[in-house]
């Protein structure tokens, strides 16, 4: 135990120390005992555990077996239930089928549906030993309800197709261009003609036809366009569509064809078009040019609005559809512009030329506008290849009308000196070109790489106006009296004057233009005074008479200023016959303007008058006072003044007096 450190309490004090340790150490392997017991419990509950799991193993494994066949079990029946159920449904979608669409479209349609869904259905249940059966029975059913279907679409599409009559046409054409009877022929003058030489024409009315409205027709009524829709979605998505094309164009050409059969459109070869006398020709340009807006506007717009509703969500089948459909009708339309267009030129189709070219340009966005798409690149191409066909004739037509003015050979003079035919036809030519004024520069910028200005139009004008005058000229050379060529010249000129100061060609060919012709109608006016009347002015002059004044008279019949009675009575005779020779001849010469004509007449009683008032006072006496006075003094100055007033008028030969 150790050595003792003192005497008695620290012995007391150790044993006290030690008496804790030894109870600490029990307590520790008391603590140590529990612990291995708790131990060994634990160890051993564990393995019951494990004994109690291992028992159970066998009776879920059965349990979880038995729950997947309830399961499937489940799927089975309901997988049953869904297959009998689309037996089912195929049942009934055939028993609709059967039946056909005419009774009730919608019922079919939707059994249609129920018949593709139930298709469907089996492709992808493919492992079902009878689907390839009952994939094939239900396919022939949908062929077979597709088959039905186009021969409803056929019949709806048919009994509600019929031509349009001209009245419904002319019902949707502006009030100004509706014709005043009903009757197909006779068309509203919506189209210039072309100037004959006698200046009659009808009005050209194309300034505003643009912004007048047109008011298609309904062609098919809009309660059955829903149906004829469904019809050939049904039909498209069986893959149909040829068949619907088919049947669509089929139908509606011939109803497109025959209302413009009705209006008056006819097919007419190019043979025909070169065999018909003009005028026929012309009333049925004209017509052609109203049929264009008719078909246009009205009638292929009409059909547009019908293809695009049918066809909804099939943008290209729209398109081909309308191509199809109007193509015989567009072909039987511009075949005609095209004759015309090749057909022999001549100056007076320069006007229905350019008429027709107006009426391509005006519709020319409608055209693009409707006959959009791939499908319809023939139609807009052949529309477009008229229109440049016209403008290149009418160019043509326009240079051969130049160079015809200038060297129009028309031997026929007019033997009263006035207005030839020609100058008339070439001056109402001129007046009409600028009711075209808009379309000439067109055609001016297209072929001639112009800007289309005025400037163009001018110098165009200047040059046929330059022609008509150059004619002329050659013209008047065929008088033999030279008085007679420059009265015919002031005529001719002066009525181009006229004509321009009147008509818009004063601003383009200007006031100096004007200003320089008057002077020449001017100046063959007082040639025509020279030459006409300088010889029987002759015979009153003094000249040759008398040396100087006096009008005593002597006794030998002579009087102061040494004229004799003889020569003064020879003078007098002499007067008499030219004048009535001038007043023969020129009561049967023509001035048909009434100013210029009164004005000619003043200029040539004021020369002649006075000449002879004055030769009368001064010789006169000298045969009034011998025999037969009156035998020489023939006429007053009244008289003479009275005659002056019958010239000019154009009276033919043997015509009593006025």
């Amino acid at each position: 135990m150790g050595v003792p450190w003192g005497s008695g309490g620290g012995a007391g004090g150790a044993d006290l120390l030690s008496e804790r340790a030894a109870t600490m150490r029990e307590s520790l392997l008391k603590s140590q005992s529990i612990t291995d017991n708790m131990v060994s419990i634990l160890g051993s509950f564990d393995h019951r555990l494990s004994a109690l799991e291992t028992a159970m193993r066998p009776t879920q494994i059965r349990t979880h077996a038995i729950r997947r066949a309830h399961e499937n079990i489940d799927r089975t029946l309901k997988a049953a239930e869904v297959i009998l159920s689309q037996f089912d449904l195929t049942r009934q979608a055939e028993g609709k089928i059967l039946k056909g669409p005419h009774e009730d479209l919608e019922t079919y349609l939707v059994a249609i549906e129920q018949l593709r869904e139930n298709i469907r259905f089996f492709s992808s249940n493919k492992s079902f030993k009878s689907s390839d059966g009952v994939l094939s029975h239900a396919n022939g059913l949908l062929n077979k309800a597709i088959s039905k279907l186009e021969e409803e679409f056929k019949q709806l599409l048919s009994s509600y197709s019929k031509p349009v009559e001209p009245d419904r046409l002319f019902e949707g054409l502006p009030s100004s261009m509706r014709p005043s009877s009903g009757s197909p022929g006779e068309q509203p003058d919506a189209n210039g003609k072309n100037p004959s030489p006698n200046g009659q024409h009808h009005e050209h009315h194309h300034a505003n036809a643009e912004n007048a409205v047109y008011t298609p027709p309904t062609l098919v009524p809009p309660r059955v366009l829903p149906l004829l829709h469904d019809l050939a979605l049904q039909m498209v998505q069986a893959g149909h569509q040829q068949q619907l094309l088919k049947i669509y164009r089929d139908t509606r050409s011939s109803v497109l064809e025959e209302s413009l059969r009705k209006l008056g459109v006819e097919k007419l070869s190019k043979e025909d078009v070169q065999k018909m006398q003009w005028e026929v020709l012309e009333a049925k340009i004209g017509n052609w040019i109203h049929f264009m807006r008719i078909a246009v506007k009205l009638l292929f717009a009409g059909e547009r609005k019908v293809c695009d509703q049918i066809f909804e969500g099939f943008e290209s089948l729209k398109d081909q559809c309308f191509a199809e459909v109007t193509a015989g009708s567009v072909a039987v339309l511009l075949s005609f512009g095209d004759a015309i267009a090749k057909s022999k030129r001549s100056p007076e189709k320069l006007f229905v030329l350019l008429d027709m070219y107006e009426i391509m340009r005006e519709l020319h966005s409608e055209i693009e506008t409707l006959f959009r798409g791939k499908a319809c690149n023939d139609i807009r191409e052949s529309a477009l290849g008229l229109t440049k066909r016209l403008a290149q004739t009418a160019q043509e037509t326009f240079s051969d009308f130049e160079e015809a003015v200038e060297k129009d050979a028309t031997k026929t003079a007019v033997a009263d000196g006035t207005v030839h035919p020609l100058t008339s036809y070439v001056i109402n030519y001129v007046k009409f070109l600028f009711d075209y004024q808009s379309t000439l520069k067109q055609l001016f910028q297209e072929f001639e790489n112009g800007d289309g200005s005025d400037s163009q139009l001018a110098a165009v004008t200047m040059h046929i106006m330059q022609a008509l005058q150059t004619n002329l000229d050659g013209k008047s050379k065929q008088y033999k009296d030279p008085a007679l060529s420059n009265l015919f010249l002031m005529n001719n000129i002066h009525y181009m004057v006229r004509s321009v100061r009147r008509s818009e060609a004063k601003d383009l060919l200007g006031d100096d233009w004007v200003q320089r012709h008057r002077r020449i109608v001017q100046q063959h006016a007082n040639q025509y005074k020279r030459i006409a009347w300088a010889k029987i002015l002759q015979c009153l002059s003094i000249q040759g008479l008398a040396s100087s004044g006096g009008s005593g008279v002597s006794a030998d019949g002579g009087n102061s200023s040494g004229a004799s009675r003889a020569m003064v009575k020879d003078r007098l005779k002499t007067f008499n016959i030219q004048f009535e020779e001038l007043h023969q001849r020129q009561s049967q010469w023509t001035v048909p303007d009434t100013e210029l004509r009164d004005s000619l007449k003043l200029a040539v009683a004021e020369v002649l008058l006075p000449a002879y008032r004055s030769f009368l006072k001064r010789f006169g006496p000298l045969v009034e006072n011998g025999k037969n006075p009156q035998k020489y003094i023939r006429y007053t100055p009244e008289d003479l003044d009275h005659m002056l007033n019958e010239f000019f008028e154009g009276k033919t030969l043997n015509e009593p007096k006025r």
